[in-house]
């Protein structure tokens, strides 16, 4: 299906580029000319999360790029491809005046073309959690966002840390092949509520989008646990009961290191990691952990 045209209003905010090698060009020549330009890749359906990251970006770089590419590689069967929300208008109509020069909206056989054959695979911090229970998604996710390096080889990348293991398969994937680009990894945001913000939120019942603040309540929890010196396993087994207690189906509930997933050790940052269904709705969450002089096992 062709883009949608742009909205209305939003003549000012940059030019509209779908074709990857006219993309890779412009920024190319930004570059040259001097210009630092930054990247907020997005599937869209964007939120104040996502214009938080443009602002970042626009803050720290002379030019902002944010590509809207619902990357079908990344989903899983049964999972929610279809009907993943596309509001290419309204994304247009949200990015106005926050500073972005291009949007660039390629289409599915401009990213994948015909006859590809090529995955990219991480290992290491992919393998568990959101790895284990999607297979793929990781494989799409890294594939997409080393296509979309190349269309757009921007002097840095910017994430959101919702996505706290997707950033360190993005990290390893491009210390591992040598990409020149950084990755900036910015805070998450939230509703007043403490809810992370997520397009997938759209999909919650009234009831469902109250008791989601349940992973925000039980990685608060989580945090208060760690700096009392509490071991991993207690706080694992107190975020799970917070949130079957409000009706969510844990996918997982675990204390880890922050860097490498593994085992949490002293002295080390960790991060508490939850995921979880309401409804048909899957949602994920986390929380960074500092490092303590106490023992945590």
């Amino acid at each position: 299906m062709p883009p949608a045209a742009p909205a209305a209003g939003v003549a000012d905010m940059g030019r509209i580029i779908s074709d990857p090698t006219a993309m890779r060009g412009a920024v190319l020549a930004a570059e040259a000319a001097g210009r630092r330009v930054g990247f907020v890749p997005t599937m869209g359906a964007l939120h104040a999360g996502h214009l938080a990251l443009v602002a970042r970006a626009a803050e720290a770089c002379d030019d902002v790029v944010v590509s809207i590419f619902v990357n079908p590689t990344q989903f899983g069967p049964g999972e929610d491809f279809e009907r993943y929300p596309r509001p290419l208008a309204a994304d247009l109509a949200a990015l106005d005046g926050h500073g972005v020069r291009w949007v660039f909206v390629p289409s599915v056989r401009a990213i994948y073309p015909a006859g590809a054959a090529t995955r990219v695979v991480v290992e290491g911090p992919a393998g568990g959690f959101e790895g284990a229970i999607r297979p793929g998604h990781f494989s799409g996710v890294a594939t997409v966002v080393c296509r979309l390096f190349q269309a757009v080889p921007a002097a840095a990348a910017f994430f959101g840390a919702k996505d706290w293991q997707q950033t360190l398969v993005v990290k390893r994937m491009v210390n591992d092949l040598g990409l020149p680009v950084e990755i900036v990894v910015c805070p998450t945001v939230r509703e007043p509520d403490g809810l992370a913000l997520s397009s997938r939120n759209a999909y919650l019942s009234a009831a469902n989008r109250e008791r989601a603040t349940a992973l925000f309540e039980s990685l608060t929890a989580a945090e208060a646990m760690w700096a009392a010196a509490a071991d991993g396993a207690a706080i694992e087994a107190t975020i799970k009961a917070q949130l079957e207690a409000r009706g969510v189906a844990v996918d997982y509930a675990a204390v880890v290191d922050a860097d490498t997933l593994g085992p949490v050790s002293r002295g080390r940052a960790a991060v508490a990691l939850v995921a979880g269904r309401l409804g048909g709705t899957r949602l994920i969450d986390n929380r960074l952990l500092p490092p303590l002089s106490g023992p945590h096992g």
